[in-house]
């Protein structure tokens, strides 16, 4: 059964349309459709079986309202009558010049603005993206000098305001401090260049960047995250898009291993570092102390003077990309005390050789030769105080015995061949 119409309220409203009005009736659930003469209105709800809320659309004179459920199209002559509506009036607009590119935002203020159909800066349309009967936000066309606003409604064509149209040059950017950086982003970047001023957008490749501070030569930027590549870093400002200057992503370094994993405590051997996406190193570290020298040989390895240290420290580099951390490699580095012989037991021996002497000391634990006179000895390392060498054959007299570890030589002890 078709629906029956037998009210509306209120019954007139502006041509412009907008007007929420309340449609009675029966049979008026499942209501699809609400019409005021041929035109749909909107914001249809069925509040129930006996009523209906909807917005008008714009329209002229009389016209007959009528619902369309399942069951066909009320035909009860129920009439809504549109008075015209009133011309708009515009009073300010916020704000009142930019850019001659165009792109600027600007919120128009006034009133009797319901329904506006048209936005004109001089001769050319602006994009209307919000409309209520009070203010019309609208995007600029491009332009130059100034020209008059205008705004047209059913109710027709408002007064006109000045809008000024200023030249803004294009930004330039000269360079990027620092041109590259982690994947994982955060860190500060300064993009140098001319015309920066109202800066809006810093793109790094197709990501934004946080913008943190924008002067008329600079712009400070927090780089977003990436991947390992280069990427073309813009500026955006009222005046346009910048030039574009390549900014790259490091991988973070990794250390494999240092060889070898022991020195002195005083510093001054040469430590080989091997790893990966080593090429870029900017520091080496030895726990918190600086190398005191280092040189990049490829991607996979660096060679760096150990300063003095003490105790077993993490070997770090450091890149664009980040500092390395420990991973699955050994990155140690073992400061080593000099060898110091206390005591020799006995401290005699045969010219012929073969007798064990035990050398009494500190700071044994990594010896890696035992000398009398200069001749190897075979030993054996007990603890870092002992360790057990075989005399070698010798001529007869007094000679040096010699510890020797990664940190160096020990001091010479005096041992006596008879």
């Amino acid at each position: 059964m078709a629906p029956v119409v037998t009210s509306v309220s209120p019954s007139q409203g502006s041509s412009a349309g907008g007007t929420t009005v309340t449609i009675n009736g029966s049979g008026l659930t499942g209501a699809v459709a609400v019409r005021f003469g041929t035109a749909l209105a909107s914001n249809v709800v069925v509040v129930s079986d006996t009523q209906i809320t909807a917005t008008t659309p714009a329209g002229t004179g009389t016209v007959n309202v009528t619902v369309t459920g399942p069951g066909g199209t009320s035909t009860q002559n129920v009439p809504f009558t549109y008075t015209p509506a009133p011309a708009p009036s515009i009073t300010s607009l916020v704000p009142s010049s930019g850019t001659t590119a165009g792109g600027t935002t600007v919120v128009i203020n006034g009133s009797n603005l319901s329904g506006a159909t048209l936005v004109l800066f001089g001769a050319s349309p602006g994009a209307i993206t919000n409309v209520t009967p009070t203010q019309i936000t609208v995007i600029t066309p491009a332009g130059s000098g100034t020209v008059n606003v205008t705004v047209t409604t059913p109710g027709g064509v408002s007064n006109a305001l000045p809008y000024t149209y200023i030249f803004v040059p294009a930004p330039t950017i000269s360079s990027l401090s620092p041109p590259d950086g982690p994947t994982a982003g955060g860190n500060t970047v300064v993009i140098a260049g001319a015309d920066l001023t109202g800066t809006t957008l810093v793109l790094f490749g197709f990501t934004p960047a946080t913008i943190t501070g924008v002067t008329a030569t600079s712009v400070t930027v927090t780089a977003p995250p990436g991947v390992p590549s280069t990427m073309n870093v813009t500026v955006t400002t009222p005046g346009g898009t910048s030039n574009a200057l390549p900014y790259t992503y490091v991988s973070a370094p990794v250390v494999f291993d240092v060889e070898p994993h022991f020195g002195p405590e005083v510093g001054g051997n040469t430590i080989v570092i091997t790893g990966s996406n080593l090429a870029l190193t900017t520091a080496v570290g030895f726990g918190a102390t600086p190398a005191t020298s280092f040189t990049v040989n490829s991607d996979n390895q660096v060679t760096a003077t150990a300063p003095s240290g003490t105790g077993t420290v993490v070997v770090t580099v450091t890149t664009p990309g980040g500092t390395s951390t420990v991973g699955l490699g050994n990155p140690y580095y073992t400061y080593l005390g000099t060898p110091v012989i206390a005591s020799l037991t006995p401290d005699t021996g045969s010219t012929s050789g073969g007798e064990s002497v035990t050398i009494s000391g500190s700071n044994l634990t990594f010896a890696d030769s035992v000398t009398f006179g200069g001749v190897p000895a075979a030993f054996v390392v007990i603890s870092d105080n002992l360790v057990v060498a075989t005399t070698p054959a010798h001529a007869a007299g007094t000679v040096s015995v010699q510890v020797h570890t990664p940190a160096g030589n020990s001091n010479a002890f005096p041992f006596t061949y008879v």
